[in-house]
This record gives structure tokens, sequence and C-alpha cells, in this order.
């Protein structure tokens, strides 16, 4: 994240039971222009929030329509038990960050913006992952194109990727696409070398 969110207009969703941890929650994110839900059931079915705020000391695993490797919004646990398995159980969640019981007003945004923060960075990594994950699954079409390079000019590996390589970087392109479009017959590779 590279600047700090304006909570304005967002919608917040707490799933807890009415208590004053809850109420000061509830006034602090309202000064932050949010617009506060409170519940405590299962996240399903409804539109999800843009942040989800959670009773970690009580919650349990089906109140969020989501597993922690794949959060779908911003998620803030509120704890007071130090006891491990709590902990626990908030990351599974996908907590990016803990409020400590009793809630303070100073605590809060603090909370917020580390845990927008992480949400934006995994929502990137898995970008980033599922982009690698596709080039992975086109490198049986590079070394094919390698190999019809090989024989078809008696290169070696090196050189066959070499002239691939270098074709993508002048056309500004994946070397994968590069691979396919030579094997597709679109490109001829003539003026690699």
């Amino acid at each position: 994240m590279t600047k700090t969110p304006n909570f304005t207009g967002w919608k917040a969703m707490i799933l807890s039971e009415e208590d004053g941890n809850c109420e000061r929650l509830k006034r602090q994110l309202h000064l932050l222009g949010m617009s506060v839900a409170m519940q405590w059931r299962p996240l399903a079915g409804e539109a999800l929030p843009d942040l989800v705020l959670i009773d970690a000391d009580r919650g349990w695993d089906e109140l969020l329509p989501w597993t922690a490797d794949n959060p779908l919004r911003p998620v803030v646990g509120l704890l007071g038990s130090e006891a491990p398995g709590r902990i626990s159980w908030a990351i599974r969640q996908g907590c990016g960050a803990l409020i400590a019981k009793p809630v303070t007003a100073a605590a809060i945004f603090p909370a917020l913006v580390l845990a927008v923060s992480i949400h934006e960075e995994r929502m990137a990594a898995r970008l980033r992952e599922a982009h690698l994950m596709e080039r992975l699954k086109l490198r049986p079409v590079v070394h094919a194109a390698m190999a019809r390079l090989k024989s078809e000019r008696g290169l070696d590996d090196d050189k066959a990727y070499a002239v691939l390589r270098d074709f993508a970087m002048r056309r500004r392109v994946p070397v994968e696409q590069i691979a396919a479009f030579f094997l597709g017959g679109s490109e001829s590779l003539r003026e690699a070398v």
C-alpha cells in the first residue's frame, strides 16, 4: 500500500454480539466515515461489506464465507484472549490485524490500515501467482518451439532459447506468446538469428 486509505463511504460489518467494545468500535468507525452493520450470524448470501471485523474470542469457522488463503475482504479480529488457539483461529480466518479488547479509539485506525494493506498485498500476491502459474503451464509450448528451432536451424538449447527470448524482447511480448505464434505458423522468426 502506498498511501493511507480513506474509509469514507466504506461499509463495515461487525460480527459480534453487542457489548461495550462494539459500541466504541461503531462510534469510531462512524467518525471515520463508514456505515456500520452488526450481526452475530454467518456472513453469507448478502452483499459483502468492504471491511469485516470479527470477534475472535467467540467466533467459529463458518462465520466467514472464505478460507484464510483467500479472504475476499480485509479482516480485523477483536481479541481479548491470549489463548494461542484463538490467535490461530483469527489467522485462519484471514485477519490482517487485531484490535485488543477492551477496544480503545487509538487502536482502531492503525488496525484498519494494516488489515487493508495486508489484504492488498495478498491480492497482489495471488495475481502474481496466477500469472506465474499461467506461464508455467505454457512452458511446454516454449520447449516445443525450441525443439523445432533446434531441428530446423541446427541450434543447441541455449541458442534456440536466445532466439525466442530476443525476438520476444524486440516485440515486447512474453516468450511463451512468441513460442505459440511460431508453433502456430503466424510467426517465422526469420529476422532472428
